[in-house]
């Protein structure tokens, strides 16, 4: 008689009756679907509601009409961080799933690889060094320091035990993310005008950030999309364990390289535009395998749908208790988000990796 607790626990392995986490395939696209309908219905939110009381009306007239009345608050400032937040929300969503499948860690966040860190030190040394604070160099130094940072990461990582486990990927990016809070942290101190532009760009939000740059910011997340979806195949087979995901074939360095692009590309372009916003990359894959189980194939699409309605409802959220001055949505996320997934670990509705 075979005892159950030795077989290996796989993403696509046929689940008990009942167990959390796990839906009929049929269902799926039924729930992409409904998850598809919530992002219309946060879109529709992000532009109607605000700090600023506008009628509906007058801001259908104004999406149709730039020239209107509110035109400048509707397309100055709503359309703005509408489009940001569905791409920022989409980007951390998916980076956090496939963060979290890299490492089978349910508690693995995109920020492990140093990338906000590295984001966070290249914006700083910007303003210090060359005294510019302009949105447009702000989003290339971050980029650059986002993707500096990874390729340190992973460097250490490789020079270690190897890649077969994700522990030395994991220390490694611990340990070069403390390195760079601590760099930027001395910065920062020691410089009132670097200090004073770090304060603005360190808490996530998407109040008064623009279109300004974003085609770039988009195009580097398309392509960490293009990874992440190349990477499917592997997060599955990881899921079983690096040693079994290796007897099947899988070429470990090869998926790990392909991971960790996904993850950077996709965060930094989103700590690029918006600044560092946390718990988005860590709880949407927790909500999204409780709705489509564990396939990544249904996985990514329902943590970028969840991840983007999250974000923007957090924002509608941030623009009506906060009043004229609004509260970020960094803010936000980290009350509601830190709430949220206290229940979750309380309930037990982690789901497995």
């Amino acid at each position: 008689m075979v005892r159950h607790d030795t077989l290996p626990r796989t993403a696509t392995a046929t689940p008990a009756a009942g167990r959390p986490g796990q839906r009929a395939g049929a269902s799926r696209p039924v729930v992409l679907v409904a998850l598809a309908l919530g992002v219309v219905v946060a879109i529709a939110l992000s532009l109607l509601l605000g700090s600023n009381l506008i009628d509906a009306g007058a801001v259908v007239r104004a999406l149709l009409d730039p020239a209107d009345d509110p035109g400048a608050v509707v397309w100055g400032s709503r359309v703005p961080r509408t489009v940001l937040g569905l791409m920022v929300g989409a980007c951390l969503g998916v980076a956090g799933a496939v963060m979290q499948g890299q490492t089978r860690n349910p508690l693995a966040d995109p920020g492990i690889f140093g990338v906000s860190a590295g984001a966070s030190l290249a914006v700083v040394i910007g303003v210090y060094v060359f005294g510019t604070a302009s949105v447009f160099v702000t989003l290339w130094l971050a980029l650059a320091g986002a993707l500096v940072a990874s390729v340190v990461v992973f460097g250490v990582a490789a020079l270690g035990r190897g890649l077969a486990s994700p522990v030395p990927l994991a220390i490694a990016g611990t340990a070069v993310s403390a390195l760079l809070v601590a760099l930027t942290s001395y910065l920062v101190l020691s410089d009132e005008t670097t200090l004073a532009a770090y304060r603005i760009w360190v808490v996530g939000s998407l109040s008064g950030r623009t279109l300004d740059g974003a085609g770039i910011a988009a195009l580097f997340a398309l392509v960490g999309v293009v990874f992440a979806v190349a990477n499917v195949r592997s997060l599955n087979s990881l899921a079983l364990g690096t040693e079994l995901a290796h007897g099947l074939g899988e070429n470990l360095l090869r998926a790990r390289l392909v991971g960790l692009a996904a993850i950077t590309l996709l965060t930094a372009s989103a700590v690029a535009v918006t600044g560092p916003i946390g718990f988005i990359g860590l709880t949407a894959p927790h909500i999204a395998r409780r709705l489509v189980g564990s396939d990544h194939h249904w996985l990514l699409p329902a943590s970028a749908l969840i991840g983007a309605i999250v974000l923007l409802v957090c924002d509608v959220v941030g623009r009506l208790i906060g009043g004229l001055s609004e509260v970020p949505v960094g803010v936000v996320l980290a009350v509601v988000g830190g709430i949220v997934f206290i229940a979750i670990v309380r309930r037990g509705r982690i789901a497995a990796l």
